[in-house]
């Protein structure tokens, strides 16, 4: 399987770390992991703060990006929510029929890594809520927190 880290602008910048324990993780799986470096942001925040035009172009490059990976990773829950949510709006909104196409292809691919982890790789052991609670695989009560 060709698996493709996606770490995400704010993971990159703020937590590093992050990045290069995820393909530690992966590695010891036995899975080969890359790291595109045209990589960018997913967006999030220009679509939440209203500026979807602006959005256009970063969809458009992480459609490229991640076209030719059976599977892009990311530890980020709420990018892979908006990639998998939202990639398709700003293109719907600004865009032509073929850029909606390139940038639906690779969402089907996208995870967040404890999902990957579980869903994918069939580890039962994965010990964190707030990716699987985000992307609405499970819903924790407060009493269970």
């Amino acid at each position: 399987m060709r698996i493709a880290l996606f770490v995400t602008c704010f993971n990159d910048t703020l937590f590093p770390g992050t990045g290069r324990a995820g393909v530690s993780l992966l590695e010891r799986r036995g899975h080969t992991v890359e790291f595109p470096l045209e990589q960018t942001c997913c967006g999030q925040m220009h679509v939440t703060t209203g500026h979807r035009p602006d959005t256009v172009p970063l969809v458009a490059r992480f459609a490229r990006t991640f076209r030719h990976y059976d599977a892009v990773v990311t530890p980020s829950a709420s990018c892979a929510k908006m990639v998998r949510e939202n990639h398709s709006t700003p293109t719907e909104e600004y865009g032509d029929a073929a850029l909606r196409y390139e940038v639906s292809d690779p969402v089907p691919r996208v995870h967040e890594l404890t999902e990957f982890l579980t869903d994918m790789l069939q580890v039962t052991d994965v010990d964190g809520i707030h990716g699987p609670r985000t992307l609405d695989l499970i819903t924790v009560t407060t009493e269970e927190l």
